[in-house]
């Protein structure tokens, strides 16, 4: 009997010792609601969702962020104002620190590939500077008017990473930058770094 027993708690801690390896790291974690920019009226946010946003992705990224080990929360208010973050756990830290640099080229170029496609359209992209979080992150702008509409937009970008998890922040509304929260901004996007891990 004692044998058996034996036998039986051997299994047992072999099973155990053969699942813990299997077991998945927690998730990174993402902005809430009122760490967005403020607005005027209040920040909802979506539940996280797998994958990435419809149409392949973020605003002057489409297709650029893998859907696999990909979320995202979307966030809005009642005055149109707008946003999502999309973050991705890579493989390596290398493939990581590709996925920032092919995000960050995408969002330093797209206004002038919007302003290609969109004969008529104005689109400038700016470049606000690097922050010193975990291994860093870029901020950058998306200005864009039609004048034949009349309208005009104003979108903010940001794309960061801790280690192997690469996040990307954009926040949008009607007007121009001289309209957007861009100090706020820079803290939201700090502090989308910071809750990663």
């Amino acid at each position: 009997m004692n044998k058996l027993r034996t036998a039986v708690a051997a299994a047992l801690g072999l099973a155990v010792l053969a699942t813990a390896p299997v077991q998945a790291a927690a998730q990174p974690a993402f902005l809430a609601a009122a760490q967005m920019p403020s607005s005027s009226t209040p920040w909802t946010a979506t539940q996280v969702f797998t994958g990435v946003p419809e149409n392949g992705g973020v605003l002057c990224a489409p297709y650029k962020i893998p859907a696999q080990n990909t979320r995202y929360r979307e966030f809005s208010t009642e005055l149109d104002t707008n946003g999502v973050q999309v973050t991705t756990l890579a493989r390596t830290e290398a493939e990581a620190v590709k996925l920032v640099d092919t995000l960050r080229g995408s969002l330093a170029g797209c206004g002038s590939l919007l302003e290609q496609q969109n004969p008529g359209l104005q689109a400038v992209s700016a470049s606000h500077g690097k922050l010193a979080v975990e291994e860093g992150a870029w901020v950058y702008s998306l200005d864009t008017s039609d004048p034949q509409i009349g309208i005009s937009d104003i979108h903010l970008f940001s794309v960061g990473r801790d280690g192997r998890t690469v996040t990307l922040v954009r926040w949008g509304q009607m007007g121009d930058l001289e309209d957007a929260p861009l100090t706020a901004f820079r803290t939201t996007t700090r502090t989308a770094i910071n809750k990663l891990h």
